[in-house]
């Protein structure tokens, strides 16, 4: 597998600066609330690129932020330490769990070592420990699994299937003489419609969007009630994610806006308009001070979360369909496939960095 680095990482089309909305009052600043803002423009992204048909499909942080492990283009699952070398070839590499391309990985909050990924066409949920070569277990799913979602506490898994429905994986016994080991938890014939499903913080709730919903659902867990229902997006809501300090949840949709919703009186406090295109993927940083902005342009926006200001538009090799704030860095990683354009180079698939140090 051939690869290359571009640390110049120059935009094939130019592309837009976000528009500026008004400034924001005076208390909501970094001066006024003493927080010390990277020069995000001072800093280029690392782009790694790999020759593949295929896009790098997914990429995250494990919760120490040692470990950033990707998949999307092949049956294969690679980890990097990237405080030593994202080069290409030192990755570790997992293999033998899927019998087909890899989609999506999740890292369990508890512990730097384990994780979790899913394949559409093989409909495997499969476990790794990072210390082994060999997948823990493996358990097969009805529909094709497109998205997982830890507990805070790292013993249940929220899934959602390209169907649009979600499921419930559990870690623990089945019995009294079993061993412990993750199954599939019993909805009480509940059957929930969700694109995306995330827990809160303290694990007694799920925050569920719909691509074809105009609102977000939140559930209690484990009763799956529905117990408040927000309007968020008119064209649809594909992507949420929450405030590590418990004070917002934000929501994207296709309509190209982002919404922060104020968890203790649950109304939207601020919007922002910084994108031009439809909402992929949002990430808060470890401080909840920033939000990054993944979307259908060749670009990710970085903006604050108090005041909603757009900070800086990083340039990427194309769209891509995540980003992840490292846990302790202000630190971005993100992923996709360049564009194919007539006589041109063929696609490859990309993997960047983006932050100090980087």
């Amino acid at each position: 597998m051939a690869s290359q680095f571009n640390p110049n990482a120059a935009a094939d089309e130019e592309i837009p600066p976000p528009e500026r909305p008004p400034s924001p009052p005076p208390h909501t600043t970094f001066a006024t609330r003493d927080v010390y803002a990277p020069t995000f423009s001072a800093f280029r992204p690392r782009d790694i690129r790999f020759t593949s048909p295929q896009a790098m499909n997914h990429i995250a942080w494990s919760c120490d932020g040692k470990k950033l492990g990707a998949v999307g283009i092949d049956k294969i699952v690679r980890v990097w330490s990237p405080e030593k070398t994202m080069e290409p070839r030192s990755c570790t590499t997992y293999s033998g769990g899927h019998t087909d391309d890899v989609d999506y990985i999740a890292w369990n909050p508890t512990h730097p070592e384990l994780f979790c990924t899913s394949s559409q066409k093989d409909k495997r949920v499969v476990f790794w420990d990072g210390r082994q070569s060999r997948y823990v277990q493996q358990i097969p799913l009805k529909a094709a699994p497109a998205q997982l979602n830890y507990s805070p506490d790292g013993k249940t898994i929220l899934y959602t299937t390209v169907n649009r429905l979600m499921g419930v994986l559990t870690f623990g016994k089945e019995g009294e003489d079993a061993k412990e080991q993750w199954h599939q938890a019993d909805m009480g014939g509940k059957i929930i419609s969700a694109s995306t499903a995330t827990f809160n913080h303290v694990g007694d709730g799920i925050v569920l969007t719909h691509q074809s919903e105009t609102y977000i659902r939140i559930l209690d867990y484990p009763g799956l009630n529905v117990v408040q229902s927000t309007p968020a997006h008119v064209g649809g809501c594909v992507a949420a994610a929450l405030d590590p300090r418990g004070k917002y949840l934000a929501s994207g949709g296709r309509d190209s806006i982002v919404n922060l919703f104020d968890l203790s009186e649950w109304i939207c406090v601020r919007t922002i308009t910084a994108c031009d295109n439809a909402i992929n993927a949002l990430s808060f940083s470890y401080d909840g001070e920033f939000i990054a902005i993944a979307n259908a342009g060749n670009y990710i926006d970085i903006c604050a979360v108090e005041t909603g200001m757009p900070l800086h538009r990083v340039p990427a090799l194309g769209a891509s369909p995540t980003v992840s704030w490292h846990p302790s860095k202000y630190v971005i990683a993100y992923c996709g496939q360049t564009k194919v354009r007539e006589g041109g180079p063929p696609p490859s698939a990309w993997i960047s960095l983006f932050g100090p140090g980087m």
